[in-house]
Parts: C-alpha cells; structure tokens; sequence
C-alpha cells in the first residue's frame, strides 16, 4: 500500500513538472515569437523579378542589361488631371513642376537627416501630356536601394507614402481632392505598385488574423457549447503561429528562404487551421476517455496514444506535400514549401504539447474545462477488454445523426458511391473552363488603389508602354534587322535604340549621345508597348517579341517587367506539370505505409484527386460566371492542388485510421459504420473551420488570395461534406477486406472479420 502510495505521488509530481515545463517553453516561445511574427513584413519581398530562376531569359537579359546602365531604376509615376476635365493651365504646369523639384529636398520619415536626393538617381521632371490634359511626373527611385529597411519601413513604401502626403500638403492633390491648384493627382508605375501591395499584404497580421481567430472561436462555442474549451483550443493556435513565425523570420532574415506577402498569409491560415484540426481531432477523443477513467491524467494519456498516429500522418501527408513545391522553378513557389512546412510541423508540436498541458493544468479537476457538459466516467472496463476498444464502442453505438448515417451509407453502399462520384464527375466537367492564363497587374487588386487609377489615367494621355519597355540585347550587326523585325509586330508602338541619353548610363557614355551604345559589341532596343508593361496583352506581345527577335538573332535576350511576368508564367505552369504526379506519388506512399494496403491508398487518391477537379470545375463557373473575376494567375491551381490534395487527404487519413482500428475488431464493413459515426462529427466540425479560416484570405483585397480561399475552402467542404462523408466510407464498405490488400485484413485473418456478413445496423445498435 505505501509504494502504492509513494509510486502515485510519483507519478503525479512527474505530470506536474511535465505540465509546467510545457507551459514555461511555450509561454518563451510565444514571448519571442510573437514579436517575430509581428515583423515578419519586414523581411518580405514582393518583386516578381527576384523569384525567377537564372535560366529564365529575362533574368539573363536583366543581366546582360545592367552593363548599359550604373545602376537600374524603379520609376514612380504620379499622374495629375484637371478637377474640370479642362486643359492643364501653364499655373498648374509651373506649379507642378516647382512641387516635383523640391521632393528631393524632403527629409525621409525616420531617416535621421536623409533626404530623397541620397535615393533618386535624376533630377524630378514634371511633362505635359500631347493632348494638353493631363501632367506626368516622374521620379527615377534607385532599385537598387529601393528594399533597404528606414525605420522599419522599405525605401519604396516610404518614397511612395511620402509622395502622396507631399501632394495633400504642397499642391491640396489627391485621388478625392483638388485644392486650390484645381488638380487630381495619383502616384501609380511600378513604385506605385509596389506600395499599394506592401499595404494590402500589410491587413495579414491584422484584420486577417481576428477575422480567421474570431470565425474560429464562434464554430468552437458551437461545437464544444463551453466558455472554456474554446479559448484553450484558440490559444494553441496562437502559440503554435508564434513558433512557425519565429522560425520563418529567422530563416528569411538570414536570406536562407524567400517570403512574400502570399506565403505569410498562407503560413497565417495554415496555421490556425491545421492547429485548431488537430487539436479538435485530440479533445474528442480525450473527452470520449474521460468516460471510461477516473483521472484526465489517464484519459489524456490513451488519448494521446491513440490520436498520434493519425495526427502525425495527417501533418506528415501535408508537410510532404507542400515540399514538392521544392521543385518549383519559381523561388516564390519554391519557398512557400518550406515555410508551410514550419506552419504545419509548429501546429503538431503545440497539438500534441502544448494543448495536453492546457487541458492537465487543473490536475483533477481539469474536467471542469468541458462544463457545463463535463464527462463522467461511466463504467470500469476490465483491463484486460483494453479500454480504447471499449471507448470506441460506447461511442459508436450512439443513435446520433453520424450514427444514423453510417447505417444509411453501409445499406445502400454501392447507390451512394456510384451517385456521388457522378456528381463529383458532372462538377469536374467544368474543369476545362477555369482560366488561368494569367492576370494583368491591375486586376490584381480588388479594391480601388491609387496606382491602379494612375495607370488608367496615364493610358489615357500617355504612351504608358514606354515607362517599362520591353528590351532587346542583340548583336550590333543585327541590330537594324531586329528592330525592323520587331516594329512589325501587333501592339508594339515604337523601337528606339538606347543612346545613353537616360540618368544610369554607362560610365563614359556622353549623354544625349546619338549613336546607340555599345557593350561588348551588343546593343540594347527598348520596344514601347501600346498596352501598359504589367498588362496581360504587353506579356502576350513579349512572346511574339522573342520569335520576332530571335528569328535574326538566336542569341538575342528579350527582358523587361513584362517578359519576366511571361517568364513567371511558364515556369508556373512548368510547376503543375512537374509538381503535380509527385505530390500525388509522395501522399500515395504515405497512404500505402500508414494504412498498410495498396488498395485503400490508390481508393483515398483517387476521390480525392477527383474531389479537387470537382472543385475547380465549380470554381470556374463561380469566377465566370457568378463573380465575375478576371483570368487567374497560373500559380492559383498549383496552390489549389497542393492544399486541397494533401488537406483532404488529411480528413480521410483520420476517418481511415479510425476504421482500421475497427475493422481489426469487428471487420471491414461493421468497422466503416463505426468509425463514421465516432469520426463523423469531429471531422465535420475540423473541415468547417479549415473552411472558414481559408475563407477568412478573402479580407486581403488581392485576387490571387481571394480565388485560393474559394478554391480551398470550397474544396474543403466538398471533401469533408461528400466525399469522407458518403463517397469514401459506401466505396470501402462495398469493397470490404479487399479494401486492405495485401494486408492480413483483405485476407480475414483479424478477429470478428467474419462478422462483416451480418447485418450492419446490428454491429452498432
């Protein structure tokens, strides 16, 4: 009796020190990483240029064309119209011109003295548009410097933010206001964009987080009707994003991985939603535990055992998913990989860690987090009977909805697989209709921006193509036969050569010289678009452009911003065909190890493969038709698979490993039954707030994160709503043992597997 005594109290100083250490590290960890991921924008970069492999033949005719110029340049515009509609009066032309050149002279915010004059490489020019009615000034940022961090802020975000606050102030000119000037002015070009991006990615620590957390924690009331056990769930999900933040922050400041706006709002959700799965998938089964022991300690521990697996394959299946965007030939795509890998690997950890230690912190009393439904233990079952099985089959033999259903799915199995596959199969019909060629600049903002509307009023008064144009390095010899070549074409406006006359030209080039310069025995074409560079239709004439050029000179390299968005947008979709068959093979050897068979593997991949093209099809009538949204960018359906694949892979691996467990016991067709009524609503419940926290990316008003929340969260309920629900389980069930091939189970060789014969409703009634 006394080393009974003395072996408990043992045991409980042991739990409390594991409980207190848990709490301690995750309390430094949150301590430390919540300020990391407060400044995760810092160590963003959003510059299309700089994800492109050095292959890509823009990125090797940027090269080749930074031998022209000191250093490069990163334009911003600011477009000015009269209030009136009227002609710009030579008052507003000097005034404006007066305005520009005192820009130089204004000290940076933060910048201990600095002033812009240190950033811009050429004097400010103010010109007026041809037709008399509108002003273009333009100022020559360093794009070299243009990402180096003033107070915690780039030097193009600030540029940009200062330029519009110096209108207001010196000329009373805004998008909304005129002063006394009578001028409406826009700061738009690529700066513009720049910093219009910065500032929608800028709502992702903010207003995306509370929307996802506060969706969240309402679905969690719902669920778990407790003040209580929200907020524990909620809070693991916060610590869990503190440790992925901390970690990427570390990994992109010392330049070992790249991270963009849409990474870090992935990283945000992926987080939250995978943190709140896994923790939701743990609860259920502790609470279905704490009916069968007399202490949490006990029920957390079977619980504990038996949610790892299941838990660790799902994060597995995910983590390994999201790395095959290691093959990526796009650093943006090549990076996410690894950075949803952190998100996922930080939301099991604070799962299987840090949740345990909320939930045992009471120590004996810690039932009371479920109140006011606080689980009882019912019966003692023997030892020897092994209460999980035990627990299982109190919670099967429920007569809820789940219950019902499994026995409605297991009488009419065939009918219910066959139907919902061809309703999956009419969805996927539409899949040829999604459009993904890729989206102009503009479009990819889904609120009005400044530099959006400063474009389109440039497009009206100036040769806009011009402010990036596309450029042509080429033999000297065959220079003439090129531009000849080239001006040719549909949608190019004018062929110049470059003469050096530009800020940036070469060391010893005369400015203004009129003989084109020469490198190397190479010359440089700029080709003015009559479509703006960051348009859909300059990207389409980069390709004619290329052949054009090429057909005289194969060793000719056309760049440019819009040749490297072309460049971006074939290695996008160089990306699905490569990326695509491996994420599939990696998740099927996962299947096939976890679940021990080849059948249930391939049975898995392929409802689900088909649940994401179901997916899309319907996607695409949304964007078509009902939304009304522009062409997606290529990226989007590569994004799309990975999640939906590997996350939806995810709800079967948990209803799979549950009706293993069971089919051990009982057989293959009685183990379905139970295992989606036990799996049922908690899955239901995980696949919900998977749902809503990547519906909560439609708060960033950008279009790509817009598509990939209605892609993943559509994807999402169709999975956990059809396919887990009705497809999966009535498929396995009308296959039975030989669902588990080559497995002892296909054979029978498991006790009670001839049970499977019998009715089904009585196995669980």
């Amino acid at each position: 009796m006394i080393l009974s005594m003395l072996s408990n109290r043992r045991a409980t100083v042991l739990r409390s020190l594991a409980v207190t250490v848990a709490l301690l590290a995750w309390l430094a960890i949150g301590a430390v990483g919540g300020m990391a991921q407060g400044k995760l924008g810092q160590v963003q970069t959003n510059d299309a240029a700089a994800f492109l492999p050095t292959s890509a033949e823009s990125t090797r005719a940027a090269e080749a064309g930074r031998a022209f110029v000191d250093t490069p340049t990163l334009p911003a515009l600011v477009a000015m119209e009269p209030a009136d509609g009227g002609d710009v009066t030579p008052e507003q032309v000097a005034a404006a011109g007066e305005w520009a050149a005192g820009v130089p002279d204004r000290e940076l915010p933060g910048g201990d003295g600095d002033t812009w004059s240190d950033y811009l490489l050429a004097d400010p020019v103010v010109v007026p548009s041809q037709d008399g009615l509108a002003l273009l000034g333009v100022f020559s940022l360093d794009a070299d410097r243009a990402d180096a961090q003033v107070d915690e802020e780039s030097v193009t975000d600030l540029f940009v933010s200062d330029l519009r606050t110096s209108l207001e102030e010196d000329l009373g000119a805004t998008a909304t206001t005129a002063g006394d000037l009578g001028l409406h002015a826009w700061v738009t070009g690529p700066a513009g964009f720049v910093a219009d991006l910065v500032t929608a990615f800028g709502g992702i620590d903010g207003v995306l987080l509370l929307v996802a957390l506060g969706a969240v924690l309402v679905i969690l009331v719902l669920v778990y009707r407790s003040p209580f056990l929200p907020f524990v769930v909620i809070l693991t999900a916060v610590f869990a994003l503190s440790l992925a933040g901390l970690v990427v922050y570390q990994l992109a400041a010392n330049d070992v991985l790249i991270l963009n706006g849409q990474s870090q709002g992935i990283l945000s959700i992926l987080v939250v939603g995978a943190s709140v799965d896994y923790a939701l998938l743990l609860v259920a089964r502790y609470r279905e535990e704490l009916r069968r022991a007399e202490h949490p300690a006990t029920a957390m521990r079977r619980a504990l055992r038996a949610c790892f697996e299941p838990v660790a394959a799902s994060a597995g299946t995910v983590a390994a998913g999201v790395l095959c965007l290691l093959l990526s030939d796009l650093g943006s795509n090549r990076s996410l990989g690894p950075v949803a890998a952190i998100g996922i690997a930080s939301s099991f950890l604070a799962a299987l860690t840090l949740l345990p230690a909320f939930l045992l912190v009471l120590g004996r009393r810690s039932r009371a987090l479920f109140w006011p439904r606080v689980p009882r233990p019912v019966t003692t079952a023997p030892a020897t009977q092994g209460t999980h099985a035990a627990a299982t089959a109190d919670a099967a033999d429920a007569t809820g909805l789940w219950g019902r259903l499994a026995r409605w799915v297991a009488r009419r199995a065939r009918p219910v697989w066959v139907a919902t596959a061809l309703v999956l199969v009419a969805g996927a019909a539409f899949l040829p209709t999604f459009q993904a060629g890729g989206t102009d600049q503009a479009d990819v903002f889904l609120t009005e921006v400044d530099a959006v509307t400063g474009e389109e009023v440039l497009a009206e008064h100036f040769p806009v193509g011009a402010v990036q144009p596309i450029t042509v390095i080429t033999a000297q010899d065959t220079a003439d036969d090129v531009a000849t070549a080239v001006e040719d074409l549909d949608g190019v406006e004018t062929v110049t050569p470059y003469t050096g006359a530009a800020s940036g030209a070469p060391t010893g080039a005369p400015q203004g010289a009129a003989e084109p310069v020469v490198v190397d025995g190479t010359v440089r074409l700029d080709v003015t678009t009559t479509a703006p560079s960051d348009s859909q239709e300059a990207v389409d004439v980069v390709a004619d452009v290329r052949t054009a050029a090429q057909d005289v000179d194969p060793d000719a390299l056309v760049g440019g911003a819009a040749a490297e968005t072309l460049d971006s947008q074939d290695a996008a979709r160089h990306d699905l065909r490569v990326i695509v068959p491996v994420v599939l093979a990696v998740i099927g050897l996962i299947l096939m190890l976890l679940l021990r068979s080849v059948v249930a593997a391939v049975v898995l991949l392929g409802a689900n493969v088909l649940s994401f093209a179901a997916t899309l099809g319907v996607s695409a009538i949304l964007f078509n038709h009902v939304l009304d949204l522009p062409p997606a960018d290529p990226a989007v359906p590569l994004y799309g698979f990975v999640f939906l694949v590997a996350l939806g892979v995810d709800y079967t691996i948990f209803l799979m490993t549950r009706v293993r467990e069971e089919s051990l016991r009982v057989g293959t067709r009685a183990g379905v039954v139970r295992g989606l009524a036990v799996t049922g609503g908690v899955i239901t419940s995980a696949g919900v707030v998977l749902a809503v926290t990547f519906a909560a990316l439609g708060v960033i008003p950008l279009l790509f994160l817009a598509q990939l929340a209605v892609i993943v969260a559509l994807g999402v309920l169709l999975d956990t709503t059809v396919v887990r629900s009705l497809l999966v389980p009535a498929l396995v069930h009308d296959l039975g043992d030989r669902t588990w091939w080559p497995s002892r189970l296909a054979r029978g060789q498991v006790g009670g597997a001839h049970a499977t014969a019998e009715p089904v409703g009585a196995t669980v009634e």
